[in-house]
């Protein structure tokens, strides 16, 4: 029985996810878990995670290889967690869970993805306006009873400033018990943890100013000895552009999510589009939220990346 150097201390349950789905993992020695808060470059990083793993350019089934575990909205756990158990090489998996609502085995390996929430925010826009109606109600039948009786979540607006203004809303509430957490409470679990060996703090903003530096870091982090003469080649094949030229292989099934598919899925790869929208007050209103409820260098960190704010783990509070 392997040990644990993180154990789960909440459930998690909302219309798409349940924590409870990792009770029947089987943590091997080598697993790379990569846990992000939604639209952080999760995808992004499940891709660099296999050209790693793999040591190889070609495509390969992004979902399908590393499924999301704690996702309900795929069907049930069992096929993902037989599909995992049935996989020969290193093994990786995908959550949007706070890190103390999963658990983390010895010899396991947790990438941590960030990104200004801002950013986040108006990515999910354009993620939750993709979404199939039928596939969104199919979804919302496996949430739990509880939160079906209180109805379903409030529409997406079109408008992105609308969507901004409900995000805020939730993310300026006091967490409840057993859902989501908002945007800083769920950041704040990582960065308590974020001199542990086992975890890695990637920066959105340092994967854009230096993608193949980036990839070695990820590469030293998880052990894996790749050739200097190899890395432009996979560095290549983790960029923005060659990832929406090979979305179809990357993700084969999103289309029975999204509208358009993979090219909605993969949609821009860009930050600050927020700035096109929001108003002096709107952007006051976030900082006031971000100085209220995290440290400052971490605040500082979670906007702007380590090329600027310094690396998590030698930075203070």
């Amino acid at each position: 029985m392997q040990t644990l150097v993180s154990a789960p201390s909440r459930r998690v349950r909302s219309f798409v996810i349940d924590s409870g789905r990792w009770d029947g993992f089987a943590a091997r020695d080598g697993d790379v878990i990569v846990a992000t808060y939604p639209k952080c470059g999760t995808t992004w990083t499940q891709r660099i995670v296999a050209l790693l793993i793999h040591q190889s350019p070609a495509p390969r089934d992004i979902m399908g290889e590393a499924p999301w575990l704690d996702a309900t909205l795929f069907g049930p756990v069992g096929p993902m967690l037989a599909a995992l158990e049935a996989q020969t090489h290193r093994r990786s998996v995908k959550t949007h869970l706070p890190l103390d609502a999963f658990p983390v085995t010895e010899g396991a390996k947790v990438i941590h993805t960030v990104r200004d929430g801002r950013d986040a925010f108006i990515s999910m826009h354009n993620h939750r306006l993709g979404m199939r109606p039928e596939f969104t109600r199919q979804a919302a039948m496996s949430a739990p009873p509880e939160l079906l009786a209180k109805g379903p979540p409030p529409p997406t607006p079109a408008d992105p400033r609308a969507y901004y203004l409900q995000w805020m809303e939730e993310a300026e509430r006091r967490p409840q018990d057993g859902g989501d957490l908002p945007f800083c409470e769920f950041e704040l679990t990582y960065w308590e943890r974020r001199r542990e060996p086992w975890l890695l703090f990637v920066h959105y903003n340092d994967l854009k100013a230096d993608l193949a530096g980036q990839m070695r870091r990820i590469s030293d982090f998880l052990e894996i000895d790749t050739p200097a003469s190899l890395m432009p080649a996979l560095a290549a094949a983790a960029t923005f552009e060659a990832m929406k030229r090979d979305g179809e292989a990357l993700l084969p099934k999103i289309g029975e999510a999204f509208d358009r598919g993979p090219d909605r899925f993969l949609n821009k790869g860009v930050n600050g589009r927020w700035r096109d929208f929001l108003t002096e007050a709107d952007l006051a209103r976030y900082d006031a939220l971000v100085q209220r409820k995290l440290p400052p260098a971490m605040a500082r960190w979670v906007e702007a990346g380590t090329a600027v704010a310094g690396d998590p783990r030698t930075i203070g509070d």
